[in-house]
């Protein structure tokens, strides 16, 4: 199969070990993007392509130039509005994120920093460098166990349902909001389903795991926020857009809950933000999903699928774009500085 590549944002040696890159260009005729002028270089290659390793635009104008097209890669790993998905729907082809790789690094640091909310790691190891730490009792008198405790998840795709996950031997009463998946499904995953409001009033913990639609941007506002109970942790680990910061901001200054995010609503976060100085906040610089193992993880999945669809086997790998969902979607593209 012919291959056109175009995998910027990211990097070839991001998202392919030595093995892997030698793969790729040994099984399949791969004509790579090299920094000339796109319009060109899609107006000359796209007649011949099978497969697109690309988060550049697609409109009706560019799919007509490829009357062979199979599928389209985004390994910038999101469905952008960048694509007319209605024609690809139409013409039979594959549109794939290979996202799911970043579930497991993401729900592992969504664990790690539950624990420190829970357990005030982050501030006493702060207090500790400055000679303020509380010894024994006196530096726990707001600590509480994860373990046995009341979970609550928003978002039940990949990232949730890796969490779910590890969450089972700490024994958690589990609640899961999802409006694109029934209860009785939320059930044989193992989750309680409940509507949002529940969700926010009735859990400990609050884990915000899912991606960004046009039905849950700012879902997380002052109201929301209002339900939860004292003291109680809300922790931000997939898209920023889900939440009001300035509402969450008063809400973790204010002392009534702790929060964590990964993510923010312009990145990376300028010096001068007010909201460095906010307690009751841990804070991490969207590195959760960003370790090596996850990116490699791109190409291996993208030519597995790849090595399907050349056998005339549909994909599997990849996370396919669906025709009733992927117009609502609303995820921020991959900047890099």
């Amino acid at each position: 199969m012919r291959v056109l590549y175009d995998p910027d944002p990211r990097a070839t040696d991001e998202i392919f070990s030595s093995k892997g890159l030698a793969d790729f260009r040994s099984r399949y005729q791969v004509t790579e993007w090299a920094g000339e002028d796109r319009e060109a270089f899609y107006a000359k290659h796209l007649p011949g392509t099978d497969i697109l390793i690309s988060q550049q635009e697609m409109g009706a104008d560019r799919l007509a130039l490829a009357p062979g097209l199979r599928a389209i890669f985004n390994v910038e790993t999101n469905f952008l509005p960048n694509i007319d998905y209605e024609e690809c729907f139409r013409r039979g082809v594959h549109v794939l994120a290979p996202g799911a790789v970043f579930a497991a690094p993401v729900a592992e640091m969504a664990l790690g920093m539950a624990l420190s909310l829970a357990r005030n790691i982050h501030g006493e190891h702060a207090a500790f460098l400055t000679g303020q730490e509380k010894w024994l009792f006196d530096g726990n008198r707001e600590s509480e166990l994860l373990a046995g405790s009341t979970v609550g998840i928003i978002g039940f795709g990949d990232l949730g349902r890796s969490l779910h996950r590890l969450l089972a031997p700490f024994g958690c009463r589990v609640q899961a909001h999802d409006p694109w998946l029934p209860p009785g499904h939320l059930r044989r995953l193992g989750v309680e389903p409940v509507e949002f409001d529940a969700l926010m009033s009735s859990n400990r913990f609050v884990f915000v795991m899912a991606t960004i639609t046009t039905e849950n941007k700012g879902l997380i506002d002052a109201r929301a926020l209002a339900l939860m109970q004292p003291g109680a942790m809300l922790l931000l680990m997939s898209r920023a857009a889900a939440v009001d910061f300035p509402a969450l901001t008063a809400a973790a200054a204010s002392g009534r809950i702790r929060v964590a995010s990964d993510v923010f609503p312009v990145e990376p976060l300028p010096q001068g933000d007010p909201i460095r100085q906010v307690p009751n906040m841990l804070f991490s610089p969207h590195r959760a999903g960003a370790l090596t193992f996850a990116l490699r993880e791109i190409g291996t999945r993208v030519l597995e699928d790849m090595d399907l669809i050349a056998k005339g086997l549909p994909p599997v790998a990849c996370r396919r774009a669906e025709r009733e969902t992927v117009a609502m979607m609303r995820s921020k593209p991959v900047e890099k500085s």
